[in-house]
């Protein structure tokens, strides 16, 4: 009778103490491991005849690393083997403490100088929604980031989004400028006739209260248009 030939994977307590992701980063530091391993010790335990590792990379090749994983939902998550609601959940946390971190520390509040500095804050997490969502960034007079407002989720259009939402957070937060930003889903950046309606009704209705519209960007999958190097909108 034939032996049927089964691979050992070994399992995380079985590799040397030197080379397991928690104690690597105790001893090197978070910037030292993969993002496979950072991952794996937020999934703590793998599965049977699965180390926790192995599961991390399959979640990273079928998910096509951090930004699917980002945009997965918990179910999707669910359907990788060794992970449950419980983990799964644990992932979506750290992600999502790891977008907030981008904007969330009041004593390194971004400073937008230009264009490139808006779109890098805000490309990570708008590149992957599904649907197109309207912000306004707030900022104060040196042009520190106060505040990364949601002003509409939708089909965009220029009837149907209401000038006076633009401002209504601008004014409450006393800001002295914003930019607004809004995704296209589909990836490409390039801004349509209706994109450029909303920045021009914006610039003025901004140039009536005092709060400068500085731009208008139009955010891709990995790519940004701005509308105001573009002259799209703005006088």
């Amino acid at each position: 009778m034939e032996t049927e030939h089964v691979q050992y994977r070994p399992m995380m307590r079985d590799l040397p103490q030197g080379e397991r992701p928690r104690e690597r980063l105790a001893h090197y530091g978070a910037s030292a491991l993969s993002t496979a391993e950072l991952l794996a010790i937020i999934l703590r335990v793998g599965t049977d005849g699965e180390n926790v590792l192995r599961v991390a990379e399959q979640l990273l090749v079928r998910f096509d690393g951090l930004p699917g994983l980002a945009q997965a939902t918990v179910e999707e998550l669910c359907q990788v083997k060794g992970v449950g609601v419980a983990k799964a959940v644990q992932v979506k946390a750290a992600l999502e403490l790891g977008r907030r971190l981008l904007v969330a520390a009041p004593h390194e509040r971004p400073q937008i100088l230009n264009p490139a500095d808006a779109a890098n804050l805000l490309m990570a997490e708008m590149s992957l929604l599904s649907q197109e969502h309207l912000r306004t960034l707030l900022l104060d007079s040196r042009n520190r980031v106060m505040k990364i407002h949601t002003v509409y989720v939708g089909s965009l259009n220029a009837a149907s989004v209401r000038v006076a939402e633009l401002f209504r957070e601008a004014i409450r937060a006393n800001c002295a400028s914003l930019i607004l930003a809004h995704n296209h889903p589909s990836g490409d950046p390039t801004p349509s006739a209706e994109d450029v309606q909303l920045t021009r009704s914006a610039v003025e209705a901004g140039q009536l209260l005092g709060i400068d519209v500085l731009d208008h960007l139009i955010i891709g999958r990995q790519r940004f248009v701005s509308m105001k190097e573009r002259g799209l909108g703005f006088k």
